[in-house]
């Protein structure tokens, strides 16, 4: 019988690792419940290691709405650290909160520079609950870290039973557990009964082949999302650049467009010097038409704003010039 993968499992918390005041608990938990150490959380699904040989590091037992950009560097030395140091582990799983796992894991697709699959997890219903998906979750993640063919994929998602990229998977239901979509693109593939099944690979930049993984990242530039409504005024745009921010996202009306308030109020921040980036509020590609091109402001491309931001937060650290951050969101 050939050996199991050994795979490092970092676990943060969020609702894989939750346990509620009863099995129909799927609704208070997060707030009067606990979280499991990585350790219990292995124990309870004791069938994780039928797949795989977990090693498990607990660095949080949070929600992951407590997870930020502090966090993400930390887990991001950590994988390096433990890559270097243990050069049989065959991949990384990464217990998360579902909250912003999304915005964990685009981070750590740009940013790692580690060969081995990093496959983020989370789960919708927490372990305790009746049919909890956190122990499927965890086996299929651990599946998937330990399969060759996940190399070279990028940070991975897999909930569901369902493989994505890191860059095009979004959270689009609070409780539903099929919440995790690639929206425009679909999954990579699924994990059935025989293994992880891929039909599709992502195209644009992802770790290790970025520039951004020979960093040595310790801090992260302030980079603020404005979020786009009708009568929406600039009010907020001056408050963020007042703030500190170098850099401001606006989630703006589908096709990419700010209210006539918010357009004034931007159009001011970047010809002051803070780089702009104009996304879209719902799915689709902010094309870098004409207009932004002359107002000095980068078409987002089809990047969520919160993805987006994590984009320009690691541009702002080398360089301020629109042109080849405008050439990053064309190429990640």
């Amino acid at each position: 019988m050939a050996s199991l993968p050994r795979i490092a499992v970092i676990g943060t918390g969020g609702t894989i690792s939750s346990l509620g005041s009863g099995s129909l608990d799927v609704l208070d938990y997060p707030d009067f419940g606990k979280k499991l150490t990585c350790e219990e959380l292995l124990d309870r699904f004791a069938d994780t290691r039928q797949v795989a040989e977990p090693v498990p590091i607990t660095v949080r037992q949070v929600g992951s709405t407590a997870l930020g950009p502090a966090e993400w560097i930390e887990i991001r030395d950590l994988i390096h650290r433990l890559a270097e140091e243990d050069k049989s582990l065959a991949g990384f799983v990464i217990p998360h909160g579902t909250a912003t796992l999304e915005e964990t894991a685009f981070f750590l697709n740009l940013t790692l520079r580690v060969q081995q699959p990093v496959v983020l997890v989370g789960a919708q219903r927490p372990a305790s609950a009746l049919g909890t998906d956190a122990g499927m979750n965890l086996v299929n993640a651990l599946r998937v870290a330990g399969s060759a063919k996940a190399r070279g994929m990028g940070v991975l998602v897999v909930m569901n039973d369902e493989i994505h990229p890191a860059r095009d998977v979004v959270k689009t239901s609070t409780y539903r557990v099929q919440t995790f979509r690639s929206l425009d693109y679909g999954a990579l593939g699924h994990v059935d009964g025989d293994g992880p099944q891929f039909f599709r690979a992502p195209l644009q930049l992802h770790m290790p082949d970025t520039p951004f993984a020979a960093l040595d990242i310790t801090k992260l530039p302030r980079v603020d999302v404005i979020y786009a409504y009708a009568g929406a005024d600039g009010d907020l745009v001056e408050a963020a650049i007042n703030a500190g921010a170098r850099g401001l996202i606006s989630a703006g009306f589908a096709p990419g467009m700010p209210s006539p308030s918010q357009q004034r109020a931007l159009w001011a921040a970047a010809e002051a010097g803070t780089v702009v980036v104009q996304c879209s509020r719902a799915t689709g590609r902010v094309a870098p038409r004409r207009r932004l091109r002359e107002a000095g402001i980068i078409g987002g491309s089809d990047l969520s704003p919160q993805k987006a931001r994590i984009l320009l937060m690691l541009m702002l650290l080398t360089t301020t010039d629109v042109g080849q951050i405008q050439e990053a969101f064309l190429s990640y």
